[in-house]
């Protein structure tokens, strides 16, 4: 079921987000070759905690960590692990979310460690820039996939492939609510948005195929011909006359 926020919801959602926010800033600053991807997840667990919030990507559904940390090839849900250092030009994606006062905030980003070639580059900024495309123009109203749409065609103008098998979501008291936000869709399909809604708008694309492969530890989804891929989220509110987005 599709929750609308009051404004007094959507007050006290900013909190979560404002950290979600601030968390992965802090990570961008600490980020260097030789952390392993355990220390970074340390980086955010201790960053959330201080701030007087809860890092709810730990213990969901048996996550066993406070961020997803996906290394390169990793779309989405890499686990940290001590073992696995990162060297320049590597591209991690951190995903987290935040609960405080009761409420969820979420997002992820894409950094590259050091000095990255223009092609990883050139994937971070698209696929930055496929959630600017996607709420371009969005508001009370709008059809549901169109954002999808948006992000689809952007993407594939550069030559990059979009993850089908994750999608953004809704989110309030729950990490995940109704309704599913797809990054592929066609144009002028899905149900019409309303204001107050809340929603995850999350572009996953690739520099390759668009397929993915869940290894045996039943999280790390990555690319099935191991080309690198990108990853940007943020929380945004439904407007009558466009979004606000929480997160940046």
């Amino acid at each position: 079921m599709i929750s609308i926020k009051s404004e007094k919801e959507i007050d006290a959602m900013r909190e979560s987000c404002h950290i979600v926010r601030e968390t992965l800033r802090f990570v961008e600053r600490h980020l260097h070759a030789g952390m392993s991807t355990k220390d970074v997840d340390q980086l955010v667990y201790d960053y959330i905690k201080s701030c007087g919030a809860i890092p709810s990507c730990l213990g969901y559904e048996g996550y066993p960590a406070s961020a997803c940390v996906s290394v390169n090839e990793v779309v989405v849900h890499g686990i940290p692990s001590e073992d696995q250092i990162l060297k320049n030009g590597d591209l991690v994606s951190v995903d987290l979310c935040v609960l405080k006062n009761g409420w969820q905030g979420d997002g992820a980003r894409t950094f590259i460690v050091g000095e990255g070639s223009e092609e990883d580059k050139k994937l971070v900024e698209v696929t930055r820039q496929c959630f600017f495309e996607a709420i371009d123009g969005l508001k009370a109203g709008s059809p549901l996939y169109d954002i999808g749409y948006r992000v689809q065609s952007y993407a594939e103008s550069h030559g990059f492939g979009v993850v089908r098998s994750f999608t953004g979501h809704g989110i309030g008291r729950e990490m995940h609510e109704d309704p599913s936000v797809p990054n592929f869709g066609k144009k002028g399909t899905g149900m019409r948005l309303k204001a107050g809604m809340v929603i995850c708008i999350e572009p996953m694309i690739t520099a390759g195929d668009w397929r993915v492969v869940t290894l045996n530890d039943g999280w790390t989804s990555v690319t099935r011909d191991h080309s690198k891929a990108a990853h940007y989220e943020n929380t945004i509110v439904i407007r009558e006359d466009g979004v606000e987005i929480l997160t940046v």
